[in-house]
């Protein structure tokens, strides 16, 4: 099932977002948003989120912090689909340092960004919660070309694994002792959807954005 949506929104006759936003749903299960594309008007964002733990997928016994880091007095979270219990993080805070704290329980998969009070916008991100015993430990945020990252594989009770799977768009990528997957140079075609799997369980899949130098 695929499910659409446009945000648009507007500062004096500056248009901003428009963010497209795909539900992938399969077998009832969801197996994660993917964010096609959000554009912004300004070339360099003016705020930027911070998630911590900084990771796409959280087991539903997680708490999430969110806050938002820019030259700016008063900012808030904003979460595409909106729901009920979303109304904490919804409202200007002050820029003290605070964050937005959730429980992952009592929210489900969305896209979050942040808004300033002076209607700067940062980039969206995808934020999925599992009800599952294993995830798959990849960054938050799009990835530059050239850098470095490391994917992981992570249980719900915490321990660190070894003899990982690591797949890119269904294709075995990594099958040995070492429970990362380590990327020293990130290039376009490292761009895609990955899961892990270890002893026989496997996470969902979520995609790794690449963006260029």
């Amino acid at each position: 099932m695929f499910f659409f949506s446009t945000i648009n929104s507007i500062k004096s006759t500056k248009k901003r977002i428009i963010c497209i936003v795909i539900f992938f749903k399969f077998n009832i299960s969801v197996l994660g948003l993917l964010l096609i594309t959000c554009c912004f008007s300004d070339v360099r964002l003016a705020v930027t989120l911070k998630v911590s733990p900084d990771r796409v997928q959280h087991f539903t016994s997680d708490s999430v912090s969110l806050s938002c880091e820019g030259n700016f007095t008063e900012w808030r979270v904003r979460r595409f689909p909106e729901d009920h219990d979303w109304s904490y993080c919804s409202n200007w805070r002050s820029m003290t340092g605070s964050t937005c704290n959730i429980k992952s329980s009592q929210q489900s998969d969305a896209v979050y960004w942040c808004e300033s009070g002076s209607g700067e916008f940062s980039n969206a991100v995808n934020i999925t919660i599992q009800n599952a015993d294993i995830i798959l430990v990849s960054p938050v945020h799009p990835v530059t070309e050239g850098d470095s990252v490391t994917l992981g594989c992570k249980l719900k009770r915490g321990e660190l694994l070894s003899n990982v799977f690591f797949y890119q768009n269904d294709k075995l990528v990594q099958n040995d002792t070492r429970g990362e997957l380590n990327i020293s140079a990130v290039s376009k075609s490292d761009e895609g959807f990955y899961k892990c799997e270890y002893s026989g369980n496997e996470s969902v899949q979520s995609w790794m954005s690449v963006n260029g130098e």
